[in-house]
């Protein structure tokens, strides 16, 4: 019976995170009912990471917008307003170079520049960078795959840990009526002042049932606490409570896949591997675009200018420019070069390193994914072994309890028979049903590693 006190709940608690108390079931409050798939969907939609990474994914987007933009005109407009002195045509026959300034001379003057910009070749520069706008859109549409991949396994954890706590809840009430039946039985022979009824027993007997109370408590804890986890996972306001729909904890009835299937899936499913595809190609591009600069823009160009003064000749030379009465316009072919020291081949170099380190990355998933994948597999296969191997346990250790009771009954065993078989039953019950719970979350650890899509994470 002291081998009972390693019941598999103590490592659950450990995982559980410590939410609130209790779950209130005061007026006012309302529960909801919920099975797996609506709580994962409801996690997901409330999942901050998830609004998180939208947010990224806009930011990208726009990114891509600002970079499409640049193939269009881009027009600048300078309008100015102020004074300027006044003029005449007359002080130009003759040329009086020794005028005088005035402040009554001063009039005002008006002025609109228009400069229109039509990029024609720029050597990559524009279409790199979108290239590199475009893959960084799927690199943020996989990473909101993968938040809602992990907001998904981390309800599954809370749903199945709720389960978990109350069939041991189950097992440990199983065991106090065993407790209680047993110090009844002891009672009787006692007081029947027979051979086989000892004082002594009815002792152990309240030590063993104080131990199952104890863990009884913790078990309670634990279904509070993941509940309380699970709440908080949801996003739901203070008045509103949640209860898992599923009655019991029960091994799916499914097959394991082949490992080598599973393994392909990963590779072809896991949102890293579309990121560090896309985000490859996105960094590729950033490094031909930084190339880019090495070469001018070309450009058409059409440009008008014009001002107005008042009391101030307009001057119809093309030899004279006046800054403040004018009206001319045109358009050109132009060229744009930079050309530095050393600028522009350092930020090749460092666009270079980002995608080498992107390389390296990739090495590592192509070998670790695959690794997580088979490790989930191998825990399934574990976990179902030890469904089947409990079960026998507890079923044995039962009729071993029957038998030892029988025994006990006629006079010819011993009380310490039966409290054995009576804590190997209740630590192999509870054992079976922790590897339910085993199987369980290595199943959704597999669904992860694969990459399978968390219910409603379009949404």
């Amino acid at each position: 019976m002291k081998r009972f006190t390693q019941l598999p709940l103590t490592a659950l608690l450990t995982t559980i995170l410590a939410a609130s108390p209790a779950l209130a079931g005061s007026p006012g409050h309302t529960t909801l009912v919920l099975d797996l798939e609506s709580c994962i969907s409801t996690a997901l939609q409330a999942a901050p990471e998830i609004g998180e990474a939208q947010a990224d994914l806009a930011l990208t987007s726009s990114k891509l917008d600002e970079a499409k933009s640049y193939r269009y005109p881009q027009i600048n407009v300078m309008s100015l307003f102020g004074p300027a002195p006044g003029a005449h045509k007359e002080d130009l026959n003759p040329i009086n170079t020794n005028k005088s300034f005035s402040i009554k001379d001063l009039t005002w003057f008006a002025s609109t520049d228009l400069l229109v910009t039509q990029p024609l070749w720029t050597f990559g520069k524009i279409s790199e960078n979108m290239k590199a706008a475009t893959h960084g859109t799927e690199v943020d549409k996989a990473k909101k795959q993968q938040k809602g991949s992990e907001v998904a396994l981390e309800v599954k954890k809370y749903y199945y840990s709720v389960l978990l706590a109350r069939e041991t809840q189950g097992v440990l009430t199983e065991l106090q009526q065993y407790m209680q039946q047993g110090k009844q039985k002891i009672q009787e022979l006692i007081d029947k002042e027979s051979d086989s009824g000892d004082p002594m027993d009815l002792y152990k007997i309240d030590a063993y049932a104080g131990e199952i109370n104890k863990y009884m408590e913790e078990a309670l804890k634990g279904e509070r606490l993941a509940t309380a986890a699970l709440k908080a996972r949801l996003g739901l306001a203070d008045n509103v409570d949640v209860s898992v729909a599923t009655e019991r904890l029960e091994l799916p009835n499914d097959t394991i896949p082949e490992l080598n299937g599973v393994i392909e899936r990963a590779r072809t499913q896991r949102p890293e591997f579309k990121q560090l595809k896309e985000g490859m190609a996105a960094r590729t591009a950033l490094v031909e675009a930084a190339k880019a600069n090495y070469y001018p823009d070309v450009f058409l160009a059409g440009m008008v200018s014009w001002a107005y003064a008042d009391n101030r000749d307009r001057i119809k030379n093309p030899y004279i420019s006046d800054t403040f009465q004018h009206t001319y316009g045109g358009v050109a072919l132009g060229l744009k070069w930079h050309l530095d020291f050393g600028i522009t081949s350092a930020k090749v170099a460092a666009e270079q390193a980002q995608l080498n380190r992107l390389s390296s990355t990739k090495s590592y998933a192509d070998s670790y994914i695959p690794l997580q994948t088979q490790k989930a597999w191998l825990e399934m296969q574990e976990a179902k072994k030890n469904v089947t191997i409990t079960q026998n346990a507890f079923q044995s250790a039962k009729k071993w309890g029957a038998a030892a009771l029988a025994n006990f009954d006629f006079g010819i065993g011993n009380p310490r028979d039966v409290f054995d078989a009576v804590g190997i039953y209740g630590k192999m019950k509870a054992a079976h049903y922790q590897a339910i719970f085993d199987y369980n979350m290595a199943k959704a650890n597999l669904e992860y590693a694969m990459g399978d899509t968390p219910v409603a994470s379009s949404k």
